[in-house]
């Protein structure tokens, strides 16, 4: 599969396909994955990545294949210090999210998307973006790889920590 899809901008069209590559980055964790799609995308620390998504500071690509469905997602969003993300380092630092359908992990998806989405948000002038993943995840080598280090703002007896990577 690698090299036979392209990466864009997310459109408004795009939006359900956003909200499965939130239950898909959420579904990681096996108390998420119990509850189910709908009882976990209604949970407000979960919502709050795409919930009203548009406002300023928003951003999101894609991946598309020449034929068929998207087969991942990332982006960004701005938070208030008074309602910071899981991956929150300041009020000025995007904090990522991302996405990739099952039949499509290890086929290049994450990092074609990572890129992107770094470019996108260096074009619109951010310094750095951060991210929330669990210690454990294998997506975490994804994100060192990309450049991410560990911001130094997580506790090391957190199960998740913290990544930054300047821009």
């Amino acid at each position: 599969m690698q090299g036979t899809y392209t990466t864009r901008a997310a459109i408004v069209a795009d939006a359900p396909f956003l909200w499965e590559m939130l239950w898909q980055a959420a579904a990681v964790s096996p108390d998420v994955r119990e509850m189910g799609r709908e009882r976990a995308l209604a949970l407000p620390s979960i919502r709050r990545y795409l919930d009203n998504w548009g406002r300023p500071g928003d951003a999101a690509v894609v991946a598309v294949p020449a034929e068929g469905a998207c087969l991942g997602a990332a982006w960004y969003r701005l938070f208030p210090a008074t309602a910071p993300g899981y991956g929150f380092v300041a009020e000025d630092i995007p904090e990522l999210g991302i996405g990739v359908s099952p039949e499509a992990r290890g086929e290049g998806v994450g990092s074609a998307l990572l890129e992107e989405l770094k470019a996108t948000a260096q074009a619109q002038g951010f310094a750095a973006l951060s991210l929330s993943v669990d210690r454990e995840n294998p997506a975490r080598r994804l994100y060192e790889r990309h450049g991410f280090q560990d911001a130094g703002v997580s506790a090391p007896s957190d199960s998740s920590v913290t990544l930054l990577t300047r821009l």
